[in-house]
């Protein structure tokens, strides 16, 4: 039976859970400002203001909702909009199961890999205000379920640690600095998986009310990221240096992204683990491995290169 699943938000999560459930037959009807989203018969595509829309009538009938609409990478920007527009979209749903992509912040810095029963007590900035928003979903009448994630990469990834300025670099042979330590033990997240874990979540009422893990690879350092990126394009690996953490830190007074940064610089200082074992047995599903994601990446990057360069 084709079931209405709603999508807020086109960016690299709410884009490709949109396609995956898609591709699985499904009617999705995607809220974004702008009206975007994937060309597809089963989409249909919505201009519609989380923040002040009425947003009843566009989740009406839903059998899930998909909450991916974020803001700005400021604590500024989180602190005064997230909880709101996500207690928006809870009344709205009216008891209709709204599933999250979640960040690791809640946690903290911990020793040792962060698994599902870690404490999630962190109050520092932007790490408080994730710890905040998960509180809040537990204390609403309305389902939901948080699935977190480590540092992003894959195709439509562009402001990740493995996004953009890694990728764009890689393709004009120009060198990379990676943030505090290039040969450190670091989680990324294939986003194809963390939709997979979203969508198989969301039809499961025994995994709501909860927080599962997307399904995630091994842990390696940004510097073999950078390798297979680069094996992937067939080309040569780029001179990897690393920006010292005193000079983060330094630069971390000083408002604007870089500051920003700061908050998670512990992320890149120590060893950054994200455990999915028990998620994935719970979910069913297994991480795509890096070497098969890190192409899949550079094929998307180099398919829409062509596209520019041509014009379509």
């Amino acid at each position: 039976m084709t079931q209405l699943h709603v999508v807020t938000g086109a960016g690299p999560v709410g884009w490709t859970v949109a396609e995956q459930l898609a591709e699985q037959g499904h009617s999705v009807r995607m809220l974004t400002r702008s009206g975007s989203g994937p060309e597809h018969p089963m989409i249909e595509r919505r201009s519609v203001d989380i923040e002040s829309d009425d947003l009843h009538p566009h989740l009406d009938g839903a059998t899930a909702v998909y909450h991916c609409t974020h803001v700005a990478y400021t604590n500024s920007a989180w602190r005064d909009k997230l909880e709101a527009m996500e207690q928006r979209v809870l009344d709205a749903s009216a008891g209709t199961v709204v599933v999250f992509p979640e960040s690791l912040y809640a946690y903290g810095r911990i020793d040792g890999p962060i698994r599902e029963d870690s404490p999630r007590k962190a109050t520092f900035r932007k790490l408080g205000v994730r710890t905040q928003l998960l509180d809040a979903r537990d204390r609403h009448a309305t389902p939901t379920v948080s699935v977190a994630a480590s540092d992003f990469y894959g195709p439509r990834v562009m402001t990740s640690h493995m996004g953009e300025r890694v990728i764009a670099n890689i393709l004009a042979g120009k060198p990379i600095r990676v943030i505090a330590a290039a040969d450190l033990p670091h989680s990324f997240t294939y986003v194809p998986d963390l939709a997979a874990a979203m969508i198989t979540a969301a039809a499961s009422p025994s995994m709501w009310n909860t927080v599962l893990h997307a399904p995630t690879a091994p842990a390696v350092s940004q510097r073999t990221m950078i390798e297979m990126y680069s094996a992937a394009a067939g080309l040569p690996t780029p001179k990897v240096g690393v920006i010292a953490p005193w000079l983060m830190r330094a630069l971390s007074v000083v408002p604007g992204p870089t500051r920003e940064l700061g908050d998670t610089l512990y992320q890149f200082r120590y060893p950054y683990v994200l455990d999915s074992t028990r998620s994935e047995a719970i979910l069913g599903l297994e991480p795509t491995s890096l070497a098969e994601g890190t192409a899949a990446t550079m094929d998307w990057w180099t398919a829409a290169h062509q596209a520019v360069a041509t014009g379509n």
